[in-house]
């Protein structure tokens, strides 16, 4: 097994790869992680600071609403049980499987719809609000294929608000304490992070810095309205991968931005 930051081969299919990972990984990814995330909780990230607290989406009443990326679809499952109009989608169809249990499991309904974010299956301007809370852009190599895509199918004057790995913790190992404050890498090597089985990828993860964020985001016709770095919690004692008390109170772990479509 290959585990590390290398150079992807030119037959490698990530997505790919990343679809069965996560569709394989499934169950033991909510089993570790689950009672953190909730089944019916809108949470950005492992901070735990809560779309109920602090409105990122905005007002969402009389908004159709999308999530990509969804993995169980636990925040749209809290969008739905509140009565608001939304839709999950997430590659991997072993999540959705997941999502789909859930929802039986709480009397929710609302659809779950298997989609690569690059190529979303809805008519231009379908919705008012897309967001996503980690998903989707760590996986892909090029923020901007999910961006134009996202800036299709949102009307005019719609949000794209999404969370993801804050671009400097790329530089450092995925230790969460204070052993894990010494770069070992640079903030601008692109190489992704892969996990390959003999010849197969099994897993990749991509680099984004923050220039990248921005400048796919101009480039595909948004506006920035704001971002976000939370700081970690007084008292929030949780340790999730890189994230944790030790090390998160002094390197950002997390990237919120909120966008609007022209």
């Amino acid at each position: 097994m290959q585990y590390g930051h290398h150079a992807l081969s030119p037959t490698d299919n990530p997505i790919q790869a990343n679809e069965k990972w996560w569709s394989d990984n499934a169950g033991s990814y909510l089993t570790e992680h689950g009672e953190i995330l909730g089944d019916n909780d809108f949470i950005w990230g492992p901070e735990g600071v809560r779309e109920a607290d602090i409105g990122f989406l905005g007002e969402l009443s009389d908004k159709r609403i999308l999530e990509i990326g969804a993995g169980a679809a636990q925040c749209s499952r809290y969008l739905a049980a509140r009565g608001y109009d939304v839709v999950a989608t997430d590659l991997a169809p072993g999540m959705l499987t997941y999502a789909t249990e859930l929802n039986h499991n709480y009397d929710i309904d609302f659809p779950l719809i298997q989609a690569d974010a690059r190529q979303l299956p809805f008519p231009d301007d379908s919705f008012d609000v897309v967001f996503t809370s980690f998903g989707v852009l760590p996986f892909v190599p090029n923020l901007a294929d999910v961006h134009t895509e996202v800036y299709r199918v949102l009307r005019s004057g719609g949000i794209w608000a999404y969370s993801a790995l804050h671009p400097t913790r790329w530089m450092f190992p995925d230790d969460p304490t204070i052993g894990g404050l010494t770069a070992i890498r640079s903030y601008f090597d692109r190489t992704p992070y892969i996990e390959r089985h003999n010849s197969t990828l099994d897993y990749a993860e991509f680099h984004h810095t923050l220039s990248d964020h921005i400048n796919s985001l101009i480039d595909a016709g948004f506006t920035i309205d704001e971002l976000f770095e939370p700081p970690w919690p007084a008292g929030r004692d949780i340790i999730w991968g890189g994230w944790g008390p030790q090390r998160s109170q002094i390197l950002p772990g997390t990237l919120m931005i909120r966008a609007i479509g022209s």
